[in-house]
């Protein structure tokens, strides 16, 4: 099918990965996507028919077909082929990626100016350019980072996440993810999702930079504007957490398979959590928050 210079392919791909799945296999979405929507079409059967696993992943396979228009008609098409799906999968991980890349780029040095104090200085000082220092190897980036489970403000914890000794992995969840830093052990939902760092650095990706220094909560410019995005979705808090984390660390490059952040795990687990069945009383609430 006819291809454009930049496919418009890409620009639909930055808006699922911020929104939808960040982490995810594009060319398995759109192959077995395409494939079990002409099996439930010829069977007669219905999503809510499928088993859980496929009913979520084919759930996102529709929000796919949702967020794109036109997309339905390019890859139900008669004489489609295999390269026409894999080119569409292409064009789609190309959004997510560069999209990411955007995000991290303007948040590496936004970042900076959001952790210092107001009116004040950050001691020791950190560059808005480099991501050395940064990490547990620095007192407001380290209390920040530092899972529930570990107590900062003991020296031999801070010690022991510097050399590594003390491992982190993206099962465990930092506290900048609290409001005030702050985990409430016996109601998790205690200001959860809802810290001023969170706050800032959506507005900064949905709405725009200018908008973080404002009291206003709206996401009707910027990205979420530009796709016509008017409500906060829990995937969408999921990706900004991540990328907070990144930001917030030592750690270089942005990688898949990166050990050092395991960032993978940590949006995978954030987000299965907020998609579990039992939470959504919960969630339904703390997106009306974020919609306010």
């Amino acid at each position: 099918f006819p291809r454009a210079k930049v496919d418009k392919l890409v620009h639909y791909g930055r808006h699922f990965g911020r929104t939808v799945r960040t982490f995810c296999d594009t060319i398995v979405l759109v192959h077995q996507g395409v494939t079990r929507e002409e099996q439930m079409s010829r069977n007669g059967i219905s999503i809510e028919e499928l088993g859980e696993g496929e009913r979520r992943k084919h759930q996102m396979f529709r929000t796919l077909l949702q967020l794109c228009p036109h997309l339905h008609e390019r890859i139900f098409r008669m004489k489609r082929t295999d390269d026409d799906l894999t080119y569409v999968a292409d064009k789609l991980k190309k959004g997510i990626s560069d999209a990411r890349s955007n995000d991290l780029k303007t948040l590496k040095s936004a970042i900076i100016d959001w952790i210092t104090p107001q009116g004040g200085v950050l001691t020791p000082s950190l560059l808005r350019s480099s991501k050395m220092g940064r990490g547990f190897h620095h007192p407001v980036t380290g209390k920040l980072l530092c899972p529930t489970d570990y107590d900062w403000t003991d020296p031999s914890v801070q010690t022991r996440l510097r050399s590594g000794e003390l491992a982190v992995s993206g099962l465990q969840w930092p506290l900048f993810l609290w409001a005030g830093s702050k985990c409430n052990e016996d109601d998790l939902w205690d200001g959860f999702m809802k810290s001023r760092l969170l706050l800032q650095a959506y507005k900064h990706i949905f709405t725009s930079p200018s908008s973080v220094e404002g009291d206003c909560k709206s996401n009707r410019s910027g990205n979420a504007g530009i796709h016509g995005m008017t409500a906060v979705t829990a995937p969408s808090l999921v990706y900004v957490a991540t990328l907070v984390r990144f930001s917030l660390s030592d750690a270089g490059s942005w990688s898949r398979n990166d050990t050092h952040t395991d960032s993978n795990r940590f949006y995978n687990s954030l987000l299965s959590f907020l998609e579990r069945d039992e939470e959504q009383n919960f969630v339904a609430d703390l997106l009306k928050w974020w919609d306010k």
